[in-house]
């Protein structure tokens, strides 16, 4: 406890059409597990399917992972459903951090669900700003952050595209890169 109080908690943001918000986000998990720290991953978009992180995360006791969501929601056949998931993974995003039991949260992928109006941006920053220990880290990911998480974040990348493999020469995802 005596290393979370002499702790200054950052809220970062990884946004931008680029590849690596996520993958930037998961390097912090094992960095931060590698010093023992308690650490939650909650996925917004992935859906059930297992990935390589996950596999690596499960490695390591101090690392939980949940991945809830209903899949690639660009592609959604049921916005009503993409609304209640998002809002009851953002319920558990909630208890996660009110509990104070871990050192590093991780929001993949929220920046979507705020950008599509599933959850506002003036609740998730409002809540952040009110709850969040001060000692806590905390990383937020997602392509189009609004302007409120960005003003409440100590630090955020907008990661740009110069080229990609799957836009530029049709190569479509790859273990071990993008899962």
């Amino acid at each position: 406890m005596k290393k979370r109080q002499n702790r200054s908690g950052i809220t970062l943001v990884h946004t931008g059409d680029g590849k690596g918000k996520s993958s930037s986000a998961f390097g912090m998990v094992f960095r931060a597990a590698g010093w023992g720290m308690r650490v939650c991953v909650i996925q917004f978009i992935k859906g059930k399917w297992l990935t390589g992180e996950q596999k690596a995360a499960a490695k390591f006791d101090t690392i939980e992972w949940h991945a809830l969501g209903d899949g690639f929601t660009w592609d959604t056949k049921n916005p009503e459903q993409d609304i209640q998931t998002s809002r009851q993974i953002w319920g558990l995003c909630q208890r996660k951090l009110r509990s104070g039991d871990y050192d590093l949260l991780v929001f993949d992928e929220i920046n979507y669900c705020i950008h599509y109006g599933w959850i506002t941006a003036s609740e998730v920053a409002t809540f952040i700003a009110e709850e969040k220990p001060p000692w806590m880290h905390l990383v937020l990911t997602g392509r189009n952050a609004a302007s409120e998480i960005i003003a409440l974040a100590d630090t955020v990348t907008d990661m740009r595209m110069v080229k990609h493999a799957f836009k530029d020469k049709g190569v479509t995802a790859q273990q071990g890169i993008e899962f």
